[in-house]
Order: C-alpha cells, then structure tokens, then sequence
C-alpha cells in the first residue's frame, strides 16, 4: 500500500485497534491512572490536530502518524520538484555560423543574436567554425544535445545545395535538423576588382571568351552558393573561367579587393559600401529588378542572363529539440525582426526579413535540395 493510501485510511479511523480498552490494560488494575476505580470501558478522547509548519503533532503523542505525514510530504515535495523543469534558457546559448568573422552571414546572425540575448535575457554566443564550404559548422550542431542551447544559422551552402552535391555528407539537413525560421532573404551582386578592365556584365563576358582560362573568379568554397553562381554563369554564356575557392566569405574578399581573383559573387549589402568607396566595381545585381539603393547597377537578365536568386539565411536546432523551445525560438525572432532597429539594420544591408513557421522553412530547404541536385547535374558541378 503506498504511504498516500496508509495514511488516508489512518486518518479515517486513528485508533480503530484502541477504541475502548478495559481498566486492566492499565498499570494500575481495576484504577485509573489517578487511582480511582473504572466500572466501565471509557473510550480514548478523539486527538485534536493542530498544524505546525509540515508536522502534525497529535496530541496523543502518536509519533507513527507523525513518521507517516513526514514521509508523504518528503514524497511530495519530490514529485513536485521533478515535475517542475528548469525554465529555458537558463545559461547562455551556442549559435553556430559556419562562416568566419566578418562574412555576410557572420553580420546578420551577430545583429540578431544580439537581439535574442536582451530578450531572452541570456547571452547568445557566436560560435564561428568555418570549413568544408559550411559543412563543419554544421555537423558540429546536428551532434549536439536537443537542449535549446545549440543553434545553427545557415546557408543553402550548407543546407539545401551541400545536400544536393556532396556525396560523403555526414548530415542530412532534411532528417537531423529543425527548422525554426527563415530569417532573412537578398539580392547577390556581380563585383570585380576596380583594376579588372570590363566594367559590365556584357563587357566581362567577352573579354572571358577572348581569354579563356585566363580569368578568375571566387567563392566561399567548393559546392557552395556562390561557386554554383559561378557555375551558371560559365554555362549559361559559354565562357571558361577559373574557380578558386576560399574557407568563407571573408578571405575571398580580401582576395578580391587585394586583385589576385578578378570576380565573385556576394550578398549585395555586404559589398555596396566597397562599391561606392570604390574598392569594387558592380557590373549586375542578381535580383528581378534594379536596387532602390543602387538603381544605376543593371540587373543579370538585363545582359541577357537569367540565373540565379540570391541568397537566405535561417535558424535551425538539432533534431528531436523540443516543439515547445522551437515555438518559443521562432517567435522570438520574428519578434527581433520587427524591431526597428533590426528593420533599419536589414535596410542597410539590402536585404528583406522573413520570419516565416518551421514547416514552411522546412519546404523551402527540402524543394532546393531537389532543384539544386538536378541544376548541378545539367552544369556539370561534380560531388566530392
């Protein structure tokens, strides 16, 4: 019988096996206690139960409904301890960008990191584990525990398009990773280093057929999203160019304004400043129409090409974390987006926040993983 069941049964009847006892169960026979005579069975007075803190203190002085009552309580207080988990987030999260510092992932995910922590009230550390066009970063958070603590913002480099051309891949973006939102969408540009001589996109097409292998253009590594931009690029106007990959964003930048590579494609935010600084030059944007911020770059499909439709960048966590923390995860950014000081932030960079439900994240990535594979097939991006 559990110690819950006892003790109610107890409390029903406390003295059922001493109602009445006769005057020769005393030390004194035939007398009560104070000497004087008993006749007759006189019945045990009912104890009274005055509470004091977690104890019942009998009257009596029976101290086994004490133990009792001590007991259950000690049971209790333990069913209740376990059934109360510890609120989340109760210590600082991990966000992984499979990026080194000073990409354009690496800005908008520290923009909205930043975010989270005020409103969370709990720091959002940037974990920054570049390599293998983003896939090291990202295997990393699927082995992670499901906890909330861990979090991935990516890339289709890393998600959809590494699913799509990488046959060794350790991960399956589609089974070991949740959706949680798409954060952001933009528009890539075309940009050349200032000293290359075309200065449009037609322009860069002919002198790249007029000196076939001799051009170089970069990317954030093999497979990834600009490397198939580049790709599309050489297929779609019939001109041979050199790949040369780089861990990240950030050092094939530095390769470009430096001029050891001639072109790349990047999100458009990142490099605008560089090109009205100078340090580029902008021969298309890669968007359906002009920028408002940069109306005098022509779009791709004005020279005549139709590739490409820039970039994203979303929130996943581990497989099997917890719907409820996805939720929560979700609507925290959704509200980060619609502060003003991300809006105006996003502004700046030239890109348009998303906030859409896991499950529409989740048909974007897995839509991609198809139409990347079939895309890379017809343009002969090979796998690893």
């Amino acid at each position: 019988m559990s110690i819950q069941k006892l003790f109610s049964s107890y409390l029903k009847n406390p003295f059922s096996d001493r109602q009445t006892k006769k005057t020769d169960s005393f030390p004194f026979r035939g007398k009560d206690r104070m000497g004087v005579g008993l006749t007759t069975r006189q019945p045990i007075p009912t104890p009274t139960l005055p509470l004091k803190g977690r104890e019942v203190i009998f009257e009596t002085g029976f101290s086994r409904i004490v133990v009792m009552l001590g007991a259950l309580c000690a049971v209790s207080s333990s069913a209740l301890t376990a059934a109360q988990p510890t609120a989340w987030p109760a210590k600082p999260i991990r966000m992984v960008i499979s990026w080194p510092a000073g990409g354009s992932a690496d800005g908008v995910g520290r923009l909205l990191a930043e975010r989270l922590s005020k409103s969370l009230g709990q720091t959002i550390v940037v974990d920054n584990r570049a390599g293998a066009g983003g896939t090291i970063g990202t295997q990393a958070v699927v082995r992670a525990e499901p906890d909330g603590y861990t979090l991935l913002f990516a890339a289709p480099s890393e998600l959809s398009l590494a699913a799509a051309t990488v046959k060794s891949l350790a991960y399956d973006p589609t089974k070991d990773l949740q959706p949680v939102t798409q954060v952001m969408r933009g528009p890539y540009l075309l940009v050349a280093h200032p000293g290359f001589a075309p200065n449009t996109l037609p322009e860069l097409i002919a002198y790249a057929r007029a000196n076939p292998g001799k051009v170089n253009y970069a990317s954030f590594g093999a497979n990834t999203l600009n490397h198939l931009y580049g790709e599309m690029l050489k297929a779609a106007t019939g001109i041979d160019t050199v790949h040369v990959p780089y861990k990240g964003g950030a050092p094939a930048l530095v390769e470009l304004l430096g001029g050891q590579v001639q072109y790349m494609f990047e999100n458009a935010g990142l490099v605008l400043p560089m090109v009205k600084a100078g340090k580029l030059k902008a021969l298309a944007v890669m968007a359906p129409a002009r920028l408002a911020g940069a109306a005098t770059i022509p779009t791709l499909a004005e020279a005549g090409v139709n590739i490409g439709n820039g970039t994203w960048l979303g929130l996943l966590a581990p497989a099997k974390t917890p719907q409820p923390l996805i939720n929560r995860l979700r609507a925290e950014v959704v509200a980060a987006l619609n502060t003003p000081e991300l809006r105006k932030s996003f502004e700046e960079r030239m890109i348009q926040p998303v906030g859409n439900t896991p499950e529409e994240f989740g048909s974007l990535i897995r839509r991609e993983v198809t139409e990347w594979r079939q895309l890379a097939g017809k343009i002969g991006l090979k796998s690893d």
